[in-house]
């Protein structure tokens, strides 16, 4: 396992100082040679946050728990069978899991079996994260060279002008057999840039660099925040999205409240022609597709746990294809 004593830590109150062009500069090594990085001081309450971790904990207990209790039973009993029993469980992820979607319209008054509370809380708690996010975006403008406000134009899609924004509200319980079963299998996230708000007692998360997996450390009232697949096509490659995956602990029951503020469903997504050497272009070499993020995400949950690259090269296939089209035409 790879130290995590170099894991970048961002204290966005330096932002606002002398210290900025450092911060700056701590930024931009983070999303080029990393994908991952903390934040801390990001504008959240830390009253708001404990409030949302005791609430979501709380409603694991009470509604949750009986359910995944059933499943887990059964997975590992199914486990314990042959070869084919075995690789079934293999493919199994180790969470319970509900997900609310904030936009372009919010789904929360539908989820049953949350209280007033949780709601309001949870309602708090995504509009923070959105400010938050396209804070981040412009943060990310600045650093590659782009114009203010591009990255958040981009990610909106032409018949709602708004981005997508939802959130995966997880439970890892302690795992009797975490060297059969996953917390959650090693992927690369679809969308744009990840907020996660994660338990500061319970590990497991980890991404892969230079060939190691590397611990996120759990650090109170921080906010994990990670690149997805559409920011590495934007960027043409600049900043790249990174395997990651939850551990199975046999101890502990983690938490993780991951939202995802991604692309809208019709948003055609392209490099950023700045991003885009000349000489790259005219050779057809490291230039990635355009697509609309609908079409990518069709093809990302029949491939999620999967190589990234396929998916980028199913679509610059389909580019070209097109463009012979047009031209025997």
């Amino acid at each position: 396992m790879a130290p995590t004593s170099s894991f970048p830590i961002i204290d966005m109150g330096l932002l606002t100082g002398e210290q900025r062009p450092a911060a700056m500069d701590l930024l931009r090594d983070a999303c080029e040679n990393w994908g991952f990085f903390q934040i801390l001081n990001h504008g959240i309450s830390t009253e708001l946050m404990d409030e949302v971790e005791r609430l979501t904990k709380d409603h694991y207990k009470r509604v949750r728990e009986q359910r995944f209790l059933e499943f887990a039973s059964k997975a590992l009993k199914d486990g314990d069978g042959g070869d084919d029993a075995k690789a079934a469980a293999e493919n199994l992820d180790w969470e319970s899991t509900f997900f609310v979607r904030h936009l372009p319209e919010s789904n929360l008054a539908d989820i049953p079996d949350l209280d007033d509370g949780y709601r309001r809380a949870m309602r708090r708690f995504a509009g923070d994260l959105e400010a938050l996010a396209e804070r981040l975006l412009d943060l990310l403008c600045e650093n590659l060279g782009l114009e203010k406000g591009y990255l958040a134009r981009a990610f909106r899609g032409p018949s709602t002008g708004a981005p997508t924004f939802a959130t995966k509200v997880s439970s890892y319980p302690p795992c009797p057999r975490p060297d059969l079963v996953k917390g959650l299998r090693a992927h690369t996230d679809a969308g744009g840039i990840i907020l996660l708000f994660q338990d500061d007692r319970v590990g497991g998360l980890q991404l892969l660099k230079g060939g190691d997996w590397v611990d996120v450390p759990p650090t109170r009232h921080s906010i994990v925040v990670n690149l997805g697949d559409q920011l590495e096509v934007i960027t043409n490659g600049r900043y790249k999205s990174v395997v990651h995956r939850v551990v199975a602990q046999p101890d502990g029951n983690r938490m993780s409240i991951a939202s995802f503020y991604n692309p809208g469903s019709d948003a055609v997504i392209f490099p950023a022609p700045a991003l885009v050497k000349d000489e790259d272009a005219a050779a057809g070499a490291e230039v990635y597709p355009r697509f609309v993020f609908e079409d990518y995400m069709k093809l990302y949950v029949r491939h999620k746990f999967e190589a990234k690259e396929p998916r980028f090269q199913a679509f610059k296939s389909m580019e070209t294809e097109s463009s012979n089209r047009i031209a025997i035409a």
